[in-house]
């Protein structure tokens, strides 16, 4: 009826990331990939994606490409405090 009641478009959230272990990724974590020979990685966050930037070459992975078909996590362990 005259456009009063319309739907609002909603923006999608962004997609939660968890590592091997089930540790929560956010932005600016440092992590350890187990695919694409990357290394140690830092996640970067560039519009609605997020992304694995190698620190030995600067490789850019996006997080799509590292899924793990089995438990649908990251193919990434996150290296905290303790493990340094």
């Amino acid at each position: 009826m005259f456009g009063l009641f319309k739907k609002k478009p909603k923006e999608k959230p962004l997609p939660k990331l968890l590592d091997l272990n089930n540790n929560p990724i956010v932005e600016g974590a440092v992590v350890k990939s187990l695919r694409y020979q990357l290394g140690e990685c830092t996640v970067e966050l560039e519009g609605m994606e997020y992304f694995y930037v190698s620190k030995n070459n600067g490789e850019r992975v996006s997080y799509t490409k590292m899924v793990d078909a089995i438990t649908e996590n990251q193919k990434v362990i996150l290296i905290t405090e303790e493990d340094k």
